[in-house]
């Protein structure tokens, strides 16, 4: 269940969390594969956002920012902030380590919505800490806050075909500022539908529920 953004009262809210979706700034990469953190943010924000609110650009963060009030069935009231990180993707770490610290959110608390090369177009993984398996915004990340030990909703990009995804790993920096091809696009939207309903049941019963539900066998 979702309020509007001033319908909860803050002495209702025990705890803040930040979900941060990452990518890339600008037109020119807006429907890359790069940036399907930022499309699975959009979405999730489109559909729990009171009408006419948008993401406001905060300089002082490096990141376009908005948030929303969830009331789950069962537990308290959650504010949540919605990022994405203008610094380009190798430096996400600047803004996701201004807004915790800013809003004083523990990395506990923080969600990172990227793109993963190494699984096929569809599937996806929540996992907690562990290596950035080469990804350079999850490493930003990792560098900045100082640990490892925050959340990751690690959205697969890659093909099915372990031969096609051998040669596109080649020419990686291509691939992944490429756009979803003609065939790919269903799947794409379909893989952001799914992240989103990731989203919403982890924060209405649980991670440990979702990453049953949703992680890749």
């Amino acid at each position: 269940m979702i309020l509007s953004q001033n319908s909860a009262k803050s002495d209702k809210i025990y705890k803040m969390k930040l979900i941060a979706g990452l990518g890339n700034p600008g037109e020119k990469h807006e429907k890359t594969r790069h940036n399907v953190g930022f499309m699975i943010i959009n979405a999730l924000f489109k559909d729990y956002s009171s009408s006419g609110d948008t993401f406001r650009e905060e300089k002082k963060f490096q990141a376009q920012i908005a948030d929303i009030t969830w009331q789950p069935k069962k537990g308290l009231v959650q504010k949540i902030i919605l990022a994405k990180p203008q610094t380009y993707m190798n430096n996400s770490g600047k803004a996701v380590s201004s807004i915790s610290k800013f809003y004083k959110i523990d990395p506990t608390d923080i969600w990172i919505v990227h793109d993963e090369v190494d699984l096929p177009l569809g599937a996806m993984k929540i996992r907690f800490g562990g290596s950035s398996a080469g990804h350079k915004g999850v490493e930003s990340i990792m560098e900045s806050l100082g640990t490892e030990k925050f959340w990751r909703f690690r959205v697969g990009i890659g093909a099915q075909d372990q031969k096609v995804h051998d040669r596109r790993l080649k020419q990686i920096d291509d691939f992944v500022l490429g756009e979803f091809g003609e065939s790919e696009r269903g799947k794409a939207r379909e893989i952001i539908k799914k992240a989103k309903k990731a989203l919403e049941d982890s924060l209405e019963e649980g991670l440990e529920k979702a990453m049953n539900r949703f992680n890749t066998k």
